[in-house]
């Protein structure tokens, strides 16, 4: 391994614990000027690595950004690094908070640094760094694409280092980062620094899953020997089952379990009941190879799940049983994940009848104190509505619900508590295991089934093991725990398989969109766009080749513009005496193969030389004959090289070297209507016939006396040529020789460059594909003209980052919302925010009046208009706007209470304001795009009205 350099030597001196292999292997990489990808277990610390970058950017005078995929994690991030850097050197940006913006280290969420690529800022002069946390997140179906962007078009200077959670395929990650991005590393590890211990648990007995072992990864990829004392007490369990109906708990529960009450997986002072810092254990229940015995308690009735006694998911300990059960066994803190928003309320619920406490009397006032505090901002009379008294009730005795119907106030309070050590169980649906820094001792799986919004669906290796992975605080366990409840027809040996699985490779969700389309054609150019497109992972999976392929064009092509520039001479047009030089010796070459690949790199510019009414004469194949130019040839990667022309026989074509093996030229130019549509039989027959009217008539057969008269003609065609070559300025210039040097050059590139496009059209281009698609849509509404430039339409899409991107700017085009006020707007403007939850979906959704009605109608329309369109065209339609929360929003926005606005509604308190927010962001880019200023100023008002109470509360000041 390399010595640290400097900085690193100073950083690593600032840590109160050794860097491990890995950990250092990432920062050297960083320090010796390389990309890095760092793949490791969650809890691992690869986010060492991003803090170094950080140090670094700071200790030579750069910037650093910071990004993450969700606001909650930005927010972490940002204290963390305030904590270590100071608040002025640390800056925040996200949808609704901007804190020191221009600071040396700002972090921020993925999408944050999307628009300000697109946009140019000047924040991103002096960049050096951009961390990308949690970089797995491209596989996200909705928001993945904003990596691949990001990655794609941040500067070559800026190294990119990327934390990503234990992939199969990082290595084939990290080839398409090396590819885009250069000189990069690829750092993997899949030792997890804390031991995981898997285990499940069997009525109230809990029983290790593996004969002695943790899940750590086999070489031979096969999957460790499950208990046979587990598989004899789930015998046992279906057998009472099948006795009772149901199991009775611990009563009847005679298994062998493993004796979890022996010093294992704590740290000092931080087990037992008691709060942070107390030693003592408690008192632990059963005998040494027994079962643990569940302690007493439960409420009655059933709760969300169907489960009956007390919230006994399959008929086993109640959540209250395991809870005290693992505080006796010294296994809290921990995580229980319900797939289930209502099933967490209800566990939190359980416990509270119960009169369940897991932390001390005083210790739980403190925090009854804090929380009181952070909710001042909180209107009272919203407190009922939000589930605060529960909620707070909870937090005293040392418990909480975790999850996103949750107010996000709420959501942050649990996480700060919990990461400080101050509760003590969580329970949590999966959104908890995306992203933030909730570790525990113990991670609980009450199902390895979820309702995925359509079925239910088995837990898949990716899901359990992000999910385990909480499990087991580096510095504080020396052991983390995994425990899967059992419940009738869950295989043990499946689990197993499940819990040691290490084959779940990382996809691409990359897709271009009308927003994305329109940023990068009028930052570079449809065809550099398309040739960008063709270089995201999503193409290099598709062919892992043509991005090698696509990335030697585009710098082959960069290399062209500055070869240009070097030949360029002040008495005239350099490249055209090349071509005369080039001429005089293709002509004067011996060997029929050489004049031949010579003639074909000029056919090749030929066709690309050729204009919109060119006629020309194609030689050879099937389409020979007298063909009019209708579409210029397209040079960029994966498009077709020829141009497109309608033929005598009235078909439409696109030419290729198979066609014209040869140079052309245009023997006449006819007018091509503006607006000609090759598509149309009748556009063509009138324009065949006029292209007949207009070419020459073929000349007889050749005789051989004019064969050789040709060949003579060919001598004084070479003679000619020398003339014209004398006669040129370029030949009397002093520099002659030094530009042709850079003009063969220039020619032997484009000859190379050429080949390279024509092998990668012949390979997979879905994305470019299916952006070329997107323009033809784009071209169609008039978002780019027929050149593809962008108009001021188009302008206008730039600023719209949504999932309804087109019908936002479709519903601006036809000022669909020109007439309404400010609640109005931001409830038409929630039905392109709003996905409802799929048991709250209602066909027929309330409106608040007539004006908004008649809007959301037309918005309708508009869709229904683009959707046949994109149905033609083979895209992948746009999402129907939904009006399920229009009438929530406009009393909102109307200044109504928050319990008037939710009273009857299914709708959660939390999903309510994450929406607001959502809605508030895209009424700032209606602000900004709107063409008509009582629009802006009407969305202006808007925010005001939808970002306030429980929507401003948890900005971050």
């Amino acid at each position: 391994m390399s010595t640290p350099g400097p900085h690193l030597a100073a950083f690593t001196a600032s840590l109160e614990f050794p860097l491990d292999d890995f950990q250092v292997q990432g920062c050297l990489a960083v320090e010796a000027g390389q990309g890095v990808l760092v793949a490791a277990p969650t809890g691992a610390g690869k986010t060492i690595v991003g803090e170094f970058a950080v140090h670094l950017a700071l200790a030579t005078g750069r910037k650093a950004f910071y990004t993450t995929p969700i606001k909650a994690l930005s927010n972490q991030k940002y204290h963390d690094l305030v904590a270590v850097h100071g608040v002025d050197k640390v800056g925040l940006l996200t949808g609704d908070s901007s804190v020191n913006g221009e600071a040396p280290v700002v972090v921020m969420t993925t999408e944050v640094l999307r628009n300000m690529v697109y946009a140019g800022s000047s924040t991103l002069r002096n960049l050096g760094f951009v961390v990308m946390d949690e970089v797995h997140y491209l596989a996200d179906r909705f928001r993945g694409a904003v990596w691949e962007e990001v990655i794609i078009h941040l500067p070559e200077s800026v190294q990119v280092i990327s934390l990503s959670a234990t992939v199969s395929n990082a290595e084939e990650f990290g080839d398409w980062l090396a590819e885009v991005r250069g000189n990069h590393a690829v750092v993997v590890s899949e030792h997890r620094p804390v031991p995981l211990w898997q285990h499940m648990l069997v009525g109230s007995s809990l029983f290790d899953l593996f004969v002695d072992e943790t899940a750590e990864p086999r070489e031979d990829g096969s999957t460790p020997r499950v208990s046979p004392d587990l598989v004899q007490a789930i015998r046992g369990a279906d057998q009472r089952r099948a006795d009772d109906g149901w199991v009775r708990g611990s009563t009847r529960d005679r298994g062998r379990g493993r004796d979890m009450g022996r010093d294992r997986g704590r740290g000092p002072g931080r087990g037992g009941s008691g709060g942070p810092g107390y030693a003592g254990q408690g008192p632990r229940g059963g005998p040494g190879g027994n079962g643990r015995q569940a302690g007493p308690g439960g409420s009655s009735g059933r709760d969300d799940r169907g489960f009956v006694r007390g919230g006994r998911p399959g008929g086993g300990a109640t959540r209250a049983e395991v809870i005290a059960q693992l505080d006796r066994d010294g296994l809290l803190p921990a995580i229980t994940f319900i797939f289930s928003r209502m099933g967490c309320e209800a566990a939190v619920g359980q416990l509270l009848s119960t009169d369940t406490r897991l932390i001390p009397q005083r210790e739980g006032e403190r925090i009854r104190r804090h929380v009181e505090e952070r909710m001042g901002s909180l209107a009272e009379e919203d407190l009922g509505i939000l589930g605060y008294f529960d909620f707070v009730e909870g937090l005293s005795r040392g418990f909480a619900c975790h999850h996103a119907g949750m107010l996000p106030l709420f959501r942050e309070i649990v996480e700060e508590l919990f990461t400080a050590g101050r509760i003590r169980a969580v329970f949590a649906t999966e959104t908890l295991a995306l992203g933030i820094n909730m570790p525990a001792r113990t991670v609980v799986l009450e199902k390895l089934v979820k309702f995925n919004g359509e079925a239910h669906v088995d837990v898949t290796p990716a899901e359990y093991t992000q999910l385990t992975g909480r499990a087991g605080r580096r510095g504080i366990d020396i052991e983390g725990h995994a425990v899967v409840q059992w419940s009738r027809g869950l295989d043990p040996i499946a689990v197993g398989g499940l819990a040691s699985t290490r084959t779940y490779p990382l996809r691409s969700s990359f897709r271009p969109t009308y927003n994305m389309a329109v940023n990068l054609v009028a930052q570079v150019g449809r065809q550099v766009a398309r040739d960008i497109l063709e270089t995201s992972f999503a193409q290099f999976q598709a062919d892992r080749a043509v991005v090698g392929l696509a990335t030697k064009v585009r710098r082959n092509e960069e290399a062209l513009d500055g070869y240009a520039e070097s030949m360029h001479c002040h008495l005239g047009d350099f490249r055209e005496y090349a071509g005369l030089r080039r001429a005089i010796a293709d002509a004067e070459k011996d060997g029929a193969k050489k004049r031949s690949a010579s003639r074909r790199a000029e056919a090749a510019i030929s066709l690309e030389n050729l204009k919109v009414g060119d006629v020309v004469k194609v030689p050879a194949g099937r389409r020979s004959g007298w063909a009019v130019v209708v579409q210029s040839a397209r040079t960029g990667k994966g498009a077709p090289s020829g141009p497109g022309v309608v033929t005598e026989d009235r078909q439409f074509r696109r030419l290729t070297l198979t066609d014209v093996p040869v140079p052309v030229e245009a023997a006449v130019r006819i007018t091509v209507p503006k607006h000609f549509n090759p598509k149309s039989p009748k556009s063509r027959r009138d324009l065949a016939t006029t292209m007949r009217i207009a070419v020459p008539h073929d000349p007889p057969p050749k005789s051989a006396k004019e064969v050789g008269r040709e060949a003579a003609q060919e001598h004084d065609r070479i003679a000619h040529l020398r003339e014209e070559l004398k006669a040129h300025p370029c030949h009397q210039c002093p520099d002659r020789e030094d530009h042709a040097r850079w003009a063969e050059r220039w020619h032997r590139l484009k000859r190379e460059t050429s080949g390279l496009q024509r092998k990668v059209e012949g390979r997979t281009n879905s994305v470019a594909r299916t952006f070329d698609r997107i323009c033809v849509v784009l071209r169609q509404l008039g978002y780019l003209d027929d050149d593809s430039a962008v108009t001021d339409r188009g302008e206008r899409l730039r600023r719209l980052y949504t999932e309804r991107d087109l019908l936002a700017a479709e519903c601006l085009r036809r000022d669909v919302w020109k007439r309404l006020d400010a609640p109005g707007l931001a409830a038409c403007v929630s039905t392109l925010v709003h996905e409802p939850r799929h048991e709250q979906a209602d066909p027929s959704p309330r409106m608040p009046n007539d004006e908004v009605a008649t809007a959301v109608t037309e918005m309708q329309r508009l869709w229904s208009e683009l959707d046949d369109l994109e149905g033609q065209h083979g895209l992948e339609t746009t999402m129907a706007p939904d009006g399920g929360m229009a009438w929530m929003v406009h009393r909102w926005a109307s200044g109504e209470r928050l319990d008037a606005v939710l009273r009857g509604q299914e709708m959660a308190a939390g999903d309510f304001v994450r929406r607001c927010k959502q809605i508030v962001d895209l009424l700032g880019q209606i602000a900004d795009a709107a063409p008509d200023t009582e629009l802006r100023r009407s969305a202006r008002k808007a925010i005001d009205g939808v970002r306030r109470g429980v929507v401003a509360a948890d900005r971050l000041d």
